[in-house]
């Protein structure tokens, strides 16, 4: 049977179990392209890394060695299931970059698609071999340990699972909800807008502000992060005092980056004000802009900028501040 016909064979049977984890993560957005040069379509992966690869960068990580970057196809090859948790527990490339891009001068663009091999070689070694847009303190000082630690999030995961097992909740979110700009008409000519964050079985509500599509609340609520936690929910009502309220849009904030990121920088307290991570834009959230997750005054805080869904208008601005429980 010629090796095409083998190919073939393998790529039609079902897939199934951490298989389908693999492929279920390569479906998001921002998977869909390369973590490095943005191209479409990447068919390579780093194991190691956690992230998608298109074909050219895929060879300049081919040539760091694979204790720096293991390199494997996403149809050819067969993956061990420890490949595949790595890749699954870093989440892909938006989580890799929010580290590994956290200090990105804005001078020194990515490599685009088109771009040459020196600049590719040149911005990926950088990148993952230098580290040289990671924070100083992160740096991996020798290429044997990198294989243990170039998954930041995949050693703070394994590191905070063994801690949380003794708990209920690992932390607390301090959210101010900032205001709401051009939220939808529910009433003749106006709304009567407020907020509900719902975290788990949590949820968490603001004031009513009468007939105002423009609301300013600036109101600080409190929710409790669960070890197993999803994504913190926002929708926004119209209060209404003979019917049902109405919904005027909805969004969701990943707290995957920020958590993340704070786990990966340690006490906030004894670093200076400073970027440590990001949550970029993608196709598939709610975000206006990317998020960037900063150091404030001895704390990690994240402004969130949302565009609200399901609904005809509507934004709304959020500051998200993470307090670890100790």
């Amino acid at each position: 049977m010629s090796t095409a016909n083998q190919q073939h064979i393998r790529l039609a049977k079902p897939v199934v179990g951490k298989a389908r984890k693999l492929k279920d993560l390569m479906t998001k957005s921002d998977n869909r392209t390369c973590a490095d040069c943005g191209a479409p379509d990447p068919k390579w992966a780093s194991a190691t890394i956690g992230v998608f690869l298109c074909l050219k960068c895929g060879d300049v990580h081919r040539a760091l060695g694979p204790d720096l970057s293991k390199v494997l196809s996403v149809t050819l090859d067969d993956w061990s299931d420890s490949d595949i948790d790595s890749m699954v527990e870093v989440g892909g490339n938006s989580y890799a970059n929010s580290i590994y891009e956290a200090f990105l001068p804005k001078d020194h663009p990515k490599p685009k698609p088109d771009s040459t091999m020196e600049y590719r070689t040149k911005f990926i070694r950088a990148k993952y071999e230098t580290q040289d847009f990671l924070k100083p303190s992160l740096r991996i000082s020798s290429r044997s340990s990198f294989k243990s630690t170039t998954s930041v999030k995949s050693s703070i995961s394994s590191t905070s699972r063994r801690d949380e097992d003794s708990r209920e909740f690992v932390g607390e979110l301090n959210i101010t909800v900032v205001k709401g700009t051009q939220l939808a008409v529910r009433d003749m000519l106006t709304s009567d807008p407020y907020v509900i964050l719902e975290l788990g079985e949590q949820k968490a509500q603001t004031t009513v502000k009468p007939s105002d599509l423009n609301p300013v609340w600036n109101e600080v609520l409190k929710l409790s992060v669960p070890r197993n936690y999803g994504p913190l929910k926002l929708q926004v009502y119209d209060h209404d005092t003979f019917s049902a309220d109405d919904i005027m849009g909805e969004a969701e904030i990943d707290l995957q980056p920020m958590i993340t990121a704070a786990m990966a920088f340690g006490d906030p307290s004894r670093l200076g004000d400073m970027q440590i991570g990001r949550w970029f834009m993608t196709k598939d959230n709610c975000l206006v802009k990317d998020s960037s997750v900063n150091v404030v005054g001895g704390k990690v805080k994240q402004d969130v900028h949302l565009k609200l869904q399901n609904v005809e208008s509507g934004e709304m601005e959020l500051e998200v501040e993470w307090v670890p429980f100790l």
